[in-house]
């Protein structure tokens, strides 16, 4: 399920004096999408096989999506931490995972990775 947040959230901590308002900066648009593991027939009729190849060494890198993006891990391990506080997601070989259009992040590349990728 998706959550989505006003853009500002105000509270007053108890810490500090009652006068006191601070803002956090919120997400306003949609999560990482991850579908552990899906089955033989849903990648086929995703067209998953025939999509572009790409792949990365382990390490860190910023990364921004001007489009959304579907990929399925061949091999590989990551973690992707979204710059506007969505939760972050770590995903593997055999993952399904989609990132929304718009979105900035970094990715954290544990073991190299291979995938499958469709930019829509």
């Amino acid at each position: 399920s998706v959550l989505f947040l006003s853009e500002v959230v105000s509270f007053t901590h108890p810490a500090f004096s009652p006068r006191v308002n601070t803002q956090l900066k919120m997400s306003t648009g949609p999560n990482i999408e991850v579908i552990s593991q899906p089955d033989e027939e849903f990648l086929k009729e995703k067209g998953v096989f025939s999509w572009g190849t790409w792949g990365c060494e382990a390490g860190s890198f910023p990364w921004s999506y001007a489009e959304n993006e579907s990929c399925y891990l061949l091999a590989g391990k990551v973690t992707v931490t979204p710059d506007d506080g969505r939760p972050a997601v770590t995903f593997g070989k055999g993952d399904f995972v989609t990132f929304p259009e718009g979105m900035s992040c970094q990715w954290d590349v544990a073991e190299a990775v291979q995938k499958h990728f469709k930019f829509f």
